[in-house]
């Protein structure tokens, strides 16, 4: 069996590099000709959509075909489903009140300063993100039962994120729930389902750059930088700075686990 191929796969992150700077840079334009830079969140599962298809190609002939048709179907399901999701939500609204707040302040040209602040750093963040997605498609040989296991986790985070997603979408259009707190479904065993699902997504799709050492060491960041994002970062600890404040919060934050699932605390 053939090493891990790096000379292939130090080409590859200049290619994966290119197609996440270019789904951004093309969303900012658009975002700037609509004059709303919420669409950035679209762009998000798209650029790491486009990553997996731009490594599928350039990976032909290293990896594994079943792994890299594997880990690419699963990072375009869960990107495209995340963009779909997020286009919805945000249909008919104007500016996220979280960007308005940001570029209110931005020194100079708001449009320049988003660019540098949020589409260049989100780039730059699925490049980094997606190493197990890269790394993993040149990983020779079949996957092994580590690799299948880490198939499963996806699943299930992925069950997590929609399931979740869809509850709080029905729960939200309902007239009588406005103003209150979503406590119901998995909203009752986690404050955050969708990350929690996001988290699994990742430890997963690394499990399948885990049957080569070197891919594992190499892409390794990726999962641990995105769980310090959903839980330390721009994740639950903003969510929940926002959300504190909101009559009944204090009491269902008390009786919900903050991010690991687990049976809600008697009211």
């Amino acid at each position: 069996m053939n090493g891990f191929p790096w000379g292939a796969f130090a080409a590859n992150l200049l290619w994966a590099a290119a197609a996440a700077l270019a789904v951004l840079l093309l969303t900012f334009a658009v975002a700037v000709r609509r004059g709303v830079h919420r669409i950035v969140d679209i762009a998000w599962g798209v650029a790491f959509t486009a990553v997996a298809a731009v490594t599928f190609a350039a990976s032909a002939g290293h990896g594994d075909p079943v792994r890299r048709t594997l880990v690419t179907v699963l990072t375009a399901v869960w990107g495209l489903r995340l963009a779909v999701h997020i286009a919805r939500r945000g249909r008919g609204h104007g500016e996220d009140p979280r960007y308005e707040a940001m570029l209110a302040k931005a020194p100079g040209n708001p449009n320049a300063y988003a660019l540098r602040m949020v589409y260049l750093l989100q780039a730059a963040l699925v490049w980094l993100v997606s190493l197990p997605v890269q790394a993993a498609q040149y990983v020779p040989g079949r996957p092994s039962a580590l690799a299948w296991a880490g198939v499963a986790l996806w699943a299930v985070g992925l069950c997590f994120e929609a399931v979740g997603d869809a509850q709080l979408a029905r729960f939200k259009a309902a007239p009588a729930n406005r103003g209150r707190i979503m406590d119901r479904g998995l909203w009752s065993w986690t404050r955050h389902p969708n990350y929690f699902g996001d988290f699994c997504v990742w430890w997963g799709l690394f499990l399948l750059a885990c049957d080569d050492a070197p891919a594992a060491a190499v892409s390794v960041v990726s999962p641990v930088v995105m769980s310090l994002l959903l839980t330390k970062g721009s994740g639950k600890r903003l969510l929940e700075r926002h959300m504190r404040d909101r009559p009944g919060y204090a009491a269902y934050a008390a009786r919900t686990s903050g991010f690991l699932p687990r049976p809600p605390r008697a009211r």
